[in-house]
């Protein structure tokens, strides 16, 4: 017996020696080649990738062809996953891989029509534009024909191939196809308007600009009577479905319970797609999708050069949506191309684009952030009574003429679903665009769909749309004047530029596309307009030239321009662009900290990136803190006042204040306005919208209308009690142990195991943080439903600082590693410089390499 156990015990151990062996040579396997020398097929010439010691990756090709080839490449390397994941994304295809509970999604992106547009503009791309999409996804091609890298583990556990059923990796158009989605992450209102439309059935007049407020020391763009409007057109359904509460109330469980009960899915994909559909459920709604930038003119600087700073507030990602590389060649001397500058440029790219989106070239740098005008505008299609496939459009008589009708154009669809049949989707287009209540149920539950529908106008579907032509162009611009000439061809999203060259000038431009709207046009695109009428088409688009800007010289005579998704057209702006601004907390800030120093340097720049007083906090912290002097019946109360004494509405990451201000704030906003409207309306809409603003104006004139006859206090006190229940349930009762980064860690989300607790733990990247919203050092939270309500998932994408004096003393940084693949050291080895606000060098010429690899032909 003794030795049957013995051998079994040895057959085990030889077996989990074979296995870990396994494990480890497939590990092994799916490091990318950094060193020695590969054959790619495609290539025209040998190419050189070096990695310095920040990590940056360093392309130098014999052509501008092959360059763009070679980042394909290295982005394939490192980012295969990402790439895929994100072109079943934007194509409608991840239910070829997750079955059902990804329908819904792939219904929206079809409807939308995201790859279907990429492939008009495409089509318009002058052939600079081509032959550098064509370059790039002939390089992520070439990749998976001839490496013998090992597929990242994604794609075995999920049991898919690059390029699913096509067997094309990434394609031209799919670049094409990346730069609209990035306009549909950043440019996007529509939820707003939905969200107005939501609640105008609710609220008076009044109540519902209390809600929304405009701009600090503004009057609202629109004066109509929204609900008398809806009301009287009798757009809403009658009596709401029970399924409203209930989607409203799985919203952001885990699992796709806004989509379909959760037992009616396999329980591992309803999991893995619950990110991917609370993704998809936030479309259409921009705030909080911010960033901060600046520019200091020589005359305020150490040097007596500008320097200037960028960090893109997006959605925080496991890998993060940014790689940073060099992009070197000689000038092209293709036919036709003759004149066109050499390429050299270094800074952030995109997996998915062949440029570097934000960084420098040798003389000249530049930043963005989002502008977010208003660019998409709901319609409301009235639907002919007699023909339910033909909607309402302007008619040619006068106020007694007859109704005139059109009928829908309509395409089908045929979605791949795993584990069942086809699902063939008839999407309905009106004259303005896609018609969004087909595929989103929050429409539907609303709205009397036999009567009305909703459609989408939005720019960025446009055939006209070259905003990759504007990267490329980009990266050969030598001074401010070539560079704002280079974005003239960008369309969508509108950003504010700011720039600066080793000249000393400085400048700032808002790029993109803005609708004009007619002078009779009363709702101005803040909430679904009537279709029907001509008043409310747009009238054409505000000119390059008189988009907002600023020359140099009066950059120079201020010292400074900072931009934080704050109003950015002056009082006398001849164009309506939008109405619905950041509240400039952040740039309140940045002004003020940029003002108080005479003399700018790198170290100042830094100092202000990292700054985590909320503005926002101090203007609210009186209300708290004369609740928390009040008696109180809670065993934590008189701790938490102790904790509370002294805090100064700095938001740091090992304090307790922090914490306890925003569960009270929290509350609070559902104490008021989830009471005003009701849990399910609520619940649909807080998190895309923080309502901070209604909260600060409701609570300063003690509003009975909303706190009750008694007035505010007592919600307040309330909130309060419930607030210290969720933290000593959350925390422990010992006060001392509470701290906001404990709560409020940055949470880079992997894409799909974020939702899957044990495979969260491998490729989620996160590390504890402070600041909030409203904070220079960004970080935004909402309740997701799961045990982090607080969590920190919008902050800082990258932090740049750029040196005008010695661009090679510039510096950045990102949340998680420039590796994508879960098993390499490089994949979240910068998270904790992120956190504490560190950088590393971003030089063009570093003073040793790290790994240097050559691409042959």
């Amino acid at each position: 017996m003794l030795v049957w156990f013995k051998r079994i015990s040895a057959v085990l151990l030889l077996l989990l020696l074979i296995a870990a062996t396994a494990a480890g040579f497939y590990i092994y396997r799916t490091f990318p080649a950094l060193d020695g020398e590969l054959r790619v097929a495609g290539l025209r010439g040998p190419v050189s990738v070096a990695r310095d010691a920040a990590d940056v990756t360093h392309i130098k090709a014999q052509s501008p062809r092959d360059t763009w080839f070679a980042l394909g490449y290295v982005h394939a390397q490192e980012r295969g996953w990402q790439l895929e994941f994100n072109r079943r994304v934007m194509h409608g295809e991840l239910s070829e891989v997750f079955g059902p509970a990804t329908l819904e999604t792939d219904k929206l992106l079809r409807t939308l029509g995201v790859v279907r547009a990429a492939e008009r503009q495409w089509q318009n791309l002058p052939a600079e534009g081509r032959d550098a999409m064509q370059a790039y996804s002939d390089g992520i091609n070439a990749f998976y024909e001839g490496s013998s890298q090992a597929l990242p583990p994604e794609f075995h556990i999920v049991g898919v191939k690059p390029g699913g059923v096509s067997g094309k990796a990434w394609s031209p158009v799919d670049s094409v196809a990346w730069s609209l989605m990035m306009a549909l992450d950043l440019g996007g209102n529509w939820g707003t308007e939905f969200a107005r439309l939501s609640a105008a059935r609710l609220l008076k007049p009044a109540e519902l600009q209390q809600l929304f407020p405009p701009y600090p020391g503004e009057q609202p763009a629109s004066k109509v009577d929204l609900a008398k409007l809806y009301a009287g057109l009798g757009v809403y359904r009658a009596d709401l479905p029970d399924a409203t509460k209930k989607i409203a109330n799985n919203a952001h469980k885990s699992g796709a319970g806004w989509l379909f009960d959760d037992e009616s899915l396999p329980l591992h994909m309803a999991s893995l797609a619950s990110g991917i559909n609370d993704w998809a459920l936030a479309l259409g709604d921009v705030e909080g999708k911010g960033s901060n930038n600046w520019v200091v003119a020589g005359s305020r600087t150490s040097t007596g050069k500008p320097l200037l700073a960028n960090d893109p507030h997006l959605g925080l990602s496991a890998p993060a949506i940014w790689y940073f590389a060099r992009l070197q060649a000689p000038a092209d001397k293709m036919a036709g191309n003759a004149g066109t500058p050499a390429l050299d440029v270094i800074g952030a790219t995109l997996p998915g684009l062949p440029f570097v989106v934000m960084g420098h070239t040798g003389k000249v740098a530049w930043g963005f952030t989002n502008t977010a005008p208003d660019v998409q505008d709901l319609y409301l299609e009235q639907i002919n009574p007699a023909n339910a496939q033909q909607y309402r459009i302007p008619g040619t008589g006068g106020a007694n003429a007859e109704m005139a009708w059109e009928d829908f154009k309509v395409r089908s669809e045929t979605i791949r679903v795993k584990g069942q049949p086809d699902v063939v989707l008839n999407v309905r287009e009106s004259r303005h665009g896609p018609v969004l209540s087909d595929v989103q149920k929050s429409h539907a539950d609303l709205l009397d769909i036999r009567k009305y529908v909703v459609a989408l106008r939005w720019s960025a579907l446009d055939a006209d749309n070259q905003t990759v032509l504007a990267g490329l162009r980009a990266n050969r611009a030598q001074s401010v004047q070539e560079l704002i000439a280079a974005f003239a061809a960008y369309h969508s999203p509108m950003q504010n530029v700011v720039t600066a060259d080793v000249f000393g000038r400085t400048g700032f431009k808002a790029v993109g596309k803005v609708p004009l709207r007619k002078p009779d046009n009363d709702i101005l695109g803040t909430a679904p307009s009537p279709g029907w009428e001509s008043r409310y088409e747009w009238a054409g688009w505000v000119p390059y030239a008189q988009t907002p800007e600023a020359a140099s010289s009066a950059i120079e005579a201020k010292g400074w321009l900072s931009t934080a998704n704050q109003r950015i057209t002056p009082a006398d702006y001849p164009f309506f662009i939008g109405q619905d601004w950041t509240v400039p907390y952040r740039y309140n800030r940045i002004e003020q900290l940029l003002a108080a120093t005479p003399s700018h340097t790198m170290e100042s720049m830094q100092k202000i990136q990292g700054d985590q007083l909320s503005a926002a906090t101090v203007r609210l912290l009186p209300f708290l803190q004369k609740t928390l002097s009040q008696p109180s019946g809670h065993a934590l109360a008189e701790a938490v006042r102790r904790k509370m004494e002294g805090f100064d509405g700095t938001m740091r990451a090992d304090h307790a204040a922090p914490l306890v201000f925003a569960a009270w704030a929290d509350e609070l906003t559902r104490g008021i306005v989830g009471a005003k409207l009701g849990e399910p309306a609520f619940k649909a809409i807080y998190g895309k919208r923080h309502f901070r603003s209604a909260l600060e104006d409701i609570l300063e004139r003690n509003d009975t209308a909303w706190c009750g006859a008694a007035g505010c206090a007592a919600p307040s006190a309330a909130a309060v009690d419930r607030a210290l229940d969720r933290l000593q349930t959350a925390y422990g009762k010992d006060v001392e142990t509470w701290t906001w980064g404990r709560a409020h860690p940055a949470l880079s989300i992997h894409k799909p195991f974020g939702n899957v607790p044990w495979l969260a733990r491998f490729f989620d990247v996160r590390v504890p943080t402070g600041g909030d919203i409203f904070t220079v050092n960004v970080g935004q939270y909402w309740d997701a439903g799961d045990a982090m309500p607080f969590a920190n998932r919008q902050a800082a994408s990258l932090r740049a600082i750029y040196d005008l004096a010695d661009l090679e003393n510039s510096r950045f940084i990102y949340q998680t590693g420039q590796s994508g693949l879960v098993f390499s050291g490089r994949y979240r080895d910068m998270k904790d410089h992120w956190a504490a606000v560190q950088h590393r060098p971003l030089q063009m010429n570093p003073p040793a390499f790290v790994h240097r690899l050559a691409l042959q032909p």
